[in-house]
């Protein structure tokens, strides 16, 4: 673990914990890593997710009535 790592507490439900725990064991990876490997995932589908809504963010919008004429109309309902 770097020197620059910081510590924390975090409670895991029974299951989860033991599921953590097995994997690290068969992947021969800490619980540490497999548990900043998860937050580095959820954080780069994050700024996925923000950079698709800049990019969208000028597109037009429709209704909840227009998009069901919209999908009536090219046979989707």
């Amino acid at each position: 673990m770097s020197e620059l790592s910081k510590r924390s507490t975090v409670y895991f439900e029974a299951n989860v914990h033991q599921a953590l725990r097995v994997k690290a064991a068969t992947t021969h990876q800490s619980v540490s890593e497999l548990v900043n490997e998860a937050v580095r995932l959820t954080l780069r589908e994050d700024q996925e997710d923000l950079q698709a809504f800049a990019q969208r963010a000028d597109e037009a919008t429709m209704s909840y009535e227009e998009l069901l004429e919209d999908l009536k109309i090219h046979g989707k309902l």
